[in-house]
């Protein structure tokens, strides 16, 4: 291979992984909820981690579970 061709790799170039900060406000038992799981997590695995670090992780698997959204979702992809 010489110096000018670029190498075929198995995995596509990555997405932008940069994340995006945003501020939420939830009520107080959503917030004594997300400290339990955050409890729970630490006896789990042994690691402790503020609630807000589970959040992205949670807000993520929930999106990707919900079959309605996701169909929803190919419809608006459709339309742009």
């Amino acid at each position: 291979m010489s110096d000018t061709q670029t190498p075929t790799l198995r995995i596509a170039k990555l997405p932008d992984l940069t994340p995006v900060k945003m501020t939420i406000h939830v009520e107080p038992e959503t917030y004594r909820m997300l400290e339990d799981y955050a409890r729970l997590y630490a006896q789990s695995y042994g690691e402790e981690v503020a609630a807000a670090t589970l959040v992205p992780s949670m807000l993520a698997s929930f999106l990707a579970s919900d079959s309605g959204f996701k169909k929803a979702r190919k419809t608006l992809s459709n339309t742009d």
